[in-house]
């Protein structure tokens, strides 16, 4: 077909990769939260001083940044035909035209 009878659209909130990309911010906000307020000696003593809940949490933060930036900047574009957008869904039996 030529692109003047194609209509494009894009994936929009329903791209996987905004739905992983907020997800891995929900985490890395509350790791990060419980890296900073739940740091007690004994962690540092069992981590070898490292606060793993608060490096974890900015690692999952920059990770949600970069999906999120990725899904914005290239989105997933689905190209329908016109007879795709008055499609019914319904079709016909085998073998009747």
């Amino acid at each position: 077909m030529s692109k003047s009878n194609e209509l494009t659209k894009t994936a929009g909130a329903f791209d996987v990769r905004n739905f992983i990309g907020v997800l891995l911010a929900i985490f890395g906000i509350i790791l990060t939260f419980a890296g900073i307020f739940g740091f007690t000696p004994d962690e540092a003593e069992r981590t070898g001083g490292v606060d793993a809940n608060l490096w974890t949490g900015i690692g999952l933060i920059i990770t949600a940044a970069v999906f999120l930036i990725w899904a914005k900047l290239r989105p997933i574009r689905i190209v329908e035909t016109p007879d795709d957008a008055t499609d019914t869904g319904t079709e016909a039996a085998p073998g009747t035209d």
